[in-house]
């Protein structure tokens, strides 16, 4: 099949085409209903923000992984609109900070979600109610209409079409640009490298507000063909009873969703079912065996980023732990932040550790034309992406002699907690208000199994004592803390350190990790009540870290980056139940 141009195209193909396109467990729609259900979409977009000088308007999207959501997509590529993906886990005035930072003139949204938006100040805004009869019954009129009716203004591939939320050390969350042409041709890509054809079905139980689900599920079926089926929201229960019911044979992921599919109690037929495929980041080299193991389907891994700025590609001879060598097109290096130089190749010690670490890893950039499209309405950002000509992941890599690249952490000061990207500075912002704390440092600690953990370092005021319940309940009652956010470990301290300019010394902090002489603070499980870390409790956070070679800390004695395992990379999802 000829490629397309814009995503506006890949859904103009459907029309026509009646096999089934889109599901879920309520809803079985054709590809040719798809595309017929975004013309209806996209007419009525056209009658509800008409354009306006500055390009195209932003339609917002606060969903589960509904039927509407694709069909939202689909609707903006077709009326020349981009969308907001707004994340369900933000909270109070940072929600409406988003909403308003993009410039939605419309927000489209669920009865469940309708909570999170009660106060806000989010004036002008439109909000449409997918799951009312308001809604159907506004929507009913536009129902003849076909893809191409109903424009805003041209559609092209440099068209804006996603603003995708990314976060930094700093400040609040940064909303990287897509194109219709970068995201189609992304979508063709994937479908090359993996062999996606019209016959295959992309299950998508990842979070839509996230590129992984977007960039790397929905885009290489709609540029394939292929079918799609939905579940709302992440559940390991759920996960092989969907497959087989959808027929689903390619899956994205990241590593908390692999951790929970491996937790579920093992069973006979776990191989029966038509999967043949995972793709994603973040799973770890232990948890990929083990889910090959039991299930027959291999985990791809690979690297990117909503930005587009840099791609690995992994082939079939990449090493275990290795991520892959740089995509077709871009001329990776691996280079100390100071002098711009490159660094040496990694040196391996026969068991796989990683023998030159302060020589080997340095920031990895990109020194070739980059994808990178930019950021909304952020050119500080923008600049410090774009340095020199080079295009600057704020990642850390190290790199072997034949040209492999390994992940080994982050630049600067963000927590990747469940796939998202945490700015600790918010975080401490937010802890900063508890009347006992005279000081607040939050850093990361690598989760036992992939990304980070919160921990949080008190320094109370003189004469206060660590009140547990009291700071569980001083969490609970602040709007704006999202789920992902509140600190699983405390340490509590009598003053914080610091550096000789002055600085929270959070390299010390994170050295140490919960492996200190203060008194620590713990949640044994998401939402548990604080309880002391006692020494059975190390010794069995200890043995899990053990069990998944990684430790505590990236620069605790106990830690081995080696080429078996990856240090300190996120996964998605939740807890299962919430996704």
């Amino acid at each position: 099949m000829r490629g397309a141009d814009t995503v506006a195209e890949l859904v103009g193909r459907q029309w026509g085409d009646h096999r089934i396109g889109l599901r879920d467990e309520h809803h079985t729609l054709t590809h040719h209903q798809v595309a017929a259900g975004a013309a209806a979409r996209a007419a009525l977009l056209v009658d509800l923000m008409p354009p306006l000088p500055g390009g195209e308007p932003h339609l917002g999207i606060l969903l589960d992984n509904t039927p509407e959501y694709p069909l939202w997509l689909s609707a903006a590529a077709l009326a020349g609109a981009a969308v907001a993906g707004i994340n369900p886990t933000r909270r109070g005035t940072e929600l409406a900070r988003d909403i308003r930072h993009t410039e939605c003139r419309v927000l489209v949204t669920q009865r469940a979600h309708l909570p999170l938006l009660d106060g806000l100040p989010l004036p002008g805004l439109r909000i449409l109610v997918t799951d009312t009869d308001a809604y159907r019954e506004l929507l009913a009129p536009y129902g003849s209409a076909r893809p191409g009716d109903a424009r805003l203004g041209p559609v092209r591939p440099d068209s804006r079409f996603l603003l995708s939320f990314t976060s930094g050390s700093t400040g609040a969350p940064k909303a990287a640009l897509c194109s219709q042409g970068r995201l189609a041709a992304a979508g063709a890509s994937l479908v090359r490298h993996f062999g996606v054809g019209p016959d295959d079905v992309h299950y998508v139980c990842m979070p839509m507000f996230h590129g992984n689900a977007v960039i790397a599920d929905w885009a290489p079926a709609l540029a394939a063909g292929a079918g799609v089926a939905l579940r709302a929201r992440f559940s390991a229960s759920r996960f092989l009873p969907d497959v087989r019911l959808f027929g689903a044979t390619y899956f994205t992921y990241v590593g908390r969703a692999v951790q929970y599919l491996l937790a579920t109690p093992p069973e006979p037929d776990d191989r029966r079912h038509p999967l043949r495929l995972g793709f994603g980041t973040e799973a770890g080299a232990v948890d990929a065996a083990r889910f090959r193991e039991r299930f027959g389907v291999p985990l791809v891994e690979g690297y990117g980023s909503s930005e587009g700025g840099a791609a690995i590609q992994r082939t079939p001879d990449t090493p275990t732990g290795a991520i892959g060598r740089a995509a077709p097109g871009d001329d990776l290096a691996v280079v100390d932040a100071g002098t711009g130089l490159a660094c040496a190749p990694a040196r391996f010690s026969p068991t796989g550790r990683l023998l030159n670490a302060s020589e080997a890893i340095g920031e990895l950039v990109n020194r070739g034309r980059s994808p990178f499209e930019g950021y909304w309405r952020n050119p500080e950002a923008e600049a410090a992406r774009l340095r020199d000509g080079w295009y600057w992941t704020g990642d850390l890599f190290y790199r072997d002699a034949d040209g492999y690249l390994y992940f080994a952490g982050r630049t600067d000061d963000r927590l990747r907690v469940d796939s998202e990207n945490l700015a600790a500075a918010m975080i401490e912002h937010i802890l900063a208000r508890w009347d006992r704390a005279a000081g607040v440092a939050v850093y990361a600690i690598p989760d036992p199994v992939a990304g980070d953990q919160v921990m949080a370092a008190l320094a109370l005021r003189a004469g206060e004592v660590f009140d547990p319940e009291e700071f569980a309940a001083f969490l609970a009652a602040q709007e704006d803390l999202g789920t992902k956010m509140p600190p699983r470990f405390v340490r509590v301290m009598t003053e914080l350190p610091l550096t000789a300019t002055n600085k929270i010394h959070r390299v010390a902090l994170r050295r140490a990790s919960f492996l200190c002489p203060d008194p620590v603070w713990w949640r044994p499980a998401p939402g548990a009540p604080y309880e002391p870390l006692t020494p059975t409790a190390v010794t069995a956070l200890r043995a899990a870290y053990a069990h998944h070679g990684r430790a505590p800390s990236p620069h605790h004695p106990d830690q081995a980056v080696s080429s078996g395992s990856r240090p300190a990379r996120g996964s998605e999802g939740d807890d299962p139940a919430r996704g």
